[in-house]
């Protein structure tokens, strides 16, 4: 796969259509790689006339790892503390827009998974003039009254770290269990491979912590989401626990004209039984920007 020079940061991306095409970019979420965008996902929204890019962001996949900062210390920012943050969500959109100048894109469409989202709505809110639509996926606006995850999640977020390889990977395959689609499980075959093959190619559990520290320290976006302009959908799955449905409603209700699509069934993953209605959902909303 390429990669480019974004923000002063290697950043590991791939494309999928027809250079020419609707640009579209695809960001993901905490500790997730771009390899979580399936690729027949990113080929149907290529079908639809856009050209898709997914990228790894920094401290995940084959992006630049951020080494040599201060070890995030979690407790302390939940606190106030910020002085264990590497970066914020803001640094991470300017490497999206780095993304985005490596390419030459002048604009392009947005699509923003989880924390994704987040960066995503950074991006709406502090570059307005790059963004032709806003797509935020199961995501949330950064106020803890909102998208609270279910206790269960929590207990399974919080065990005790995993320390071997085998270890590691039946963790992530629990973790998907939990927070994923009940309604539209992955085969246990199909999981293991995926997890397996993220392991391979770029575990990196200090890059997840970096990452949520940026969420910590990022703060509430609500007020500042009302200057978006830009065409918004906002797509949350009725099932998810991670991030549950109040913290797709609030983004909704914060950006100025948003659509709110809700995916019965759909927990916090990309089911395969949904992606017609979420590639639906955002090439409708891109055709409202012209």
């Amino acid at each position: 796969m390429p990669a480019l020079l974004a923000n002063g940061l290697t950043i590991e991306f791939e494309t999928f259509g027809t250079p020419g095409d609707d640009p579209l970019v695809l960001i993901m979420g905490l500790g997730a790689q771009m390899i979580a965008w399936p690729e027949e996902f990113c080929e149907l929204l290529a079908s639809r006339g856009f050209f898709v890019v997914r990228h790894d962001n920094r401290d995940s996949g084959l992006s630049t790892k951020v080494e040599g900062g201060p070890a995030p210390d979690l407790m302390k920012a939940m606190a106030g503390d910020h002085s264990s943050a590497s970066y914020s969500l803001l640094d991470m959109a300017k490497d999206t827009i780095g993304v985005l100048d490596g390419l030459g894109f002048e604009r392009a469409h947005i699509v923003g998974a989880s924390m994704g989202g987040f960066i995503a709505q950074e991006i709406a809110i502090n570059y307005p003039g790059r963004v032709k639509s806003l797509a935020s996926i199961m995501s949330t606006t950064g106020n803890p009254a909102v998208g609270a995850s279910t206790p269960d999640v929590l207990t399974a977020m919080f065990a005790p770290p995993p320390t071997t390889r085998e270890e590691i990977i039946d963790r992530g395959i629990s973790l998907a269990r939990v927070t994923g689609s009940q309604q539209y499980p992955f085969g246990e075959e199909e999981l293991r491979a995926f997890v397996e093959r993220a392991y391979e190619r770029g575990y990196w559990p200090m890059g997840t912590a970096r990452q949520l520290l940026a969420t910590i320290v990022s703060g509430d976006r609500t007020a500042r989401l009302a200057s978006v302009t830009a065409p918004t959908v906002v797509i949350h799955g009725e099932d998810d626990p991670l991030v549950t449905i109040s913290g797709g409603e609030a983004t909704a209700n914060a950006i100025p004209g948003a659509t709110f699509v809700g995916i019965p069934g759909m927990g916090h993953d990309l089911p395969e039984a949904a992606w017609s209605m979420i590639v639906d959902a955002i090439t409708d909303n891109a055709g409202r920007a012209g």
